[in-house]
């Protein structure tokens, strides 16, 4: 008589809050699995951020525009939020360990590619598909972490998973600063090689499927291709007017007008087609879920935070301060010392801490580093520039390590791998939204206040008049005739006014942010507590 580890509700009790898991020992200590799996992981993130720094060098290599070189990054981000909601599926599909070592090895020869491409197009096209390749990565990561250890431990295991994925793009531009300004832009994707090269021998070696997943093979239906792509229809379209919107002015642009009508109607069509189809590449009904939802939602916010900030203040600091890449990247890799520390702790904490009330710490932290950015200023110093970001990241982890570990609450152990890959792509998104967001902040307040200085930079004006007498008088005295003082004077009055329009759209930037987080401090107190639950055995024939 065979035996089966067997999940049952049983006498109507609600388990939504429950964790329901097969329990299964793997072969290899489940902290060599979790280094192993985060290796690609943190790789793949660090690919992220790490060329936006290089782009004027690529764009001069290969003989193309700024503006056409920025499709290096957004074919990328577009092929990997593709592929992250169908990772589950993939996953179910072919292994999860065949499907984690394909991604790896087709990132790795991609990035091969990338470093010997001669063209524009060529090296877009490797990075769409590093990019799909790249999709897989995170969330197998987390679908294995959930299945490695047992739910009342995964808080450790996860908060070595949001170290990699917070910490990567923080340094990104740091690292891809210091190899452009060194050596070569190539050299950004060549680094992939050996990493790519160790994970996939670690991998072979260590990870395997546990039974549940290897079961659920045969169960899996044939693949929908009309769902599938109007999924690629809808994530493409979204991605490339977040990116591309403020840039071609939102909708005075008929490439955005497009987009966003791609969007909409492939996202009805979409919804339509997964609630009818018999085997639907994404689970939708998980949504009724409380926690599950919500989950969504805390780290969509949490994405767009993240993302914004990494983006917000280097470009302060080399827009307004006149920073070079790489040092505007070491003032943003404070924070990441500090998250290095901070994640095993608040992984050893969610142990025993509801999680509802870290998520509450988490915002609440995020809140107060926010808010202190809104006291920049054209003489702030380095230190206080990295101070920002040290405050900011101290509520990342109870953030991350909680809602990795409330996303699996009430969901079935065989929707795990859809879990990982719809969480990834909820803060990917939120990613997008939040970069999306600032940029076009950034330069409408700042036309705002233009409008509003400029009113009192006219001649007539005394405090002007004195200030470009004051100026002119200056330039005089380096030699200048009256007549070229008198303009030079006028020009850095005109340039003064610019830049305090500038600063204060980034303050006012600053403050939207904080009303945004300040909002979301209760919101883990609308889940349910989690309780763990032992396994039922029933014996079948």
């Amino acid at each position: 008589m065979a035996q089966s580890s067997i999940v049952s509700a049983g006498n109507g009790r609600d388990y939504d809050s429950e964790f329901h898991y097969e329990a299964w020992t793997p072969r290899f200590n489940p902290w060599i699995i979790t280094l192993t799996v985060t290796l690609a992981t943190f790789m793949e993130a660090l690919d992220s951020s790490i060329a936006n720094v290089a782009l004027p060098h690529i764009a001069g290599t290969l003989g193309a525009s700024y503006d056409e070189a920025t499709w290096v990054l957004t074919s990328y981000l577009v092929s990997n939020a593709i592929v992250l909601p169908i990772s589950g599926w993939l996953a179910n599909r072919v292994g999860r360990k065949n499907f984690y070592m394909s991604c790896v090895a087709l990132f790795t020869v991609c990035s091969f590619l990338c470093g010997l491409a001669t063209s524009l197009p060529m090296l877009i096209v490797f990075r769409v598909m590093q990019g799909a390749a790249g999709g897989g990565l995170q969330p197998s990561e987390r679908a294995i972490l959930a299945d490695t250890f047992p739910p009342e431990k995964r808080s450790v295991a996860f908060s070595l998973y949001g170290m990699a994925v917070v910490l990567a793009p923080a340094i990104g531009p740091t690292v891809g600063g210091w190899i452009t300004d060194n050596y070569t832009w190539r050299w950004i994707f060549f680094l992939n090689i050996p990493v790519g090269i160790l994970s996939l021998l670690l991998t072979n070696r260590v990870v395997q499927d546990p039974p549940y997943l290897k079961r659920m093979r045969a169960k899996v239906g044939s693949i929908d291709g009309i769902g599938l792509g109007l999924l690629a229809l809808t994530i493409g379209a979204l991605q490339i007017m977040l990116d591309k919107g403020q840039e071609d002015d939102w909708f005075s642009s008929r490439f955005i007008i497009t987009c966003a009508c791609l969007f909409g109607c492939g996202l009805i069509a979409f919804l339509y087609r997964e609630f009818t189809v018999e085997h639907p590449i994404l689970d939708l009904s998980l949504y009724r879920k409380r926690n599950f939802a919500m989950s969504q939602v805390v780290m969509l916010i949490t994405g767009a935070a993240l993302y914004s900030t990494t983006v917000m203040i280097p470009q302060f600091l080399q827009e307004m301060m006149g920073y070079t890449a790489t040092e505007a990247g070491l003032a943003l890799s404070a924070g990441g010392l500090v998250l290095m520390l901070l994640f095993p702790v608040v992984g050893y904490i969610g142990q025993k801490v509801d999680p509802r009330l870290m998520i509450t710490i988490g915002f609440s932290l995020l809140t107060l580093g926010i808010w202190r950015i809104g006291g920049l200023y054209l003489g702030i110093s380095f230190w206080d520039a990295a101070s920002w970001r040290v405050v900011m990241v101290l509520g990342m982890p109870f953030l991350f390590v909680p809602i990795s570990l409330m996303s699996y609450v009430g969901v079935p152990q065989e929707k795990n791998n859809e879990v990982s890959g719809m969480t990834a792509l909820a803060r990917n998104i939120g990613g997008s939204l939040g970069i999306s967001f600032i940029s076009t902040m950034l330069v409408r307040r700042a036309q705002t206040h233009q409008h509003i200085l400029s009113v009192h930079a006219y001649s007539g004006s005394g405090i002007y008049r004195a200030l470009q007498k004051g100026i002119s008088s200056t330039l005089q005295t380096q030699g200048y005739s009256i007549v070229e003082a008198n303009t030079r004077a006028a020009a850095q009055v005109y340039n003064m006014m610019l830049q305090q329009a500038r600063t204060l759209a980034y303050i006012d930037t600053v403050h939207v942010l904080v009303l945004l987080a300040a909002c979301l401090i209760p919101v883990g107190y609308l889940m349910k507590k989690p309780r763990f639950r032992p396994k039922q055995m029933e014996p079948i024939d």
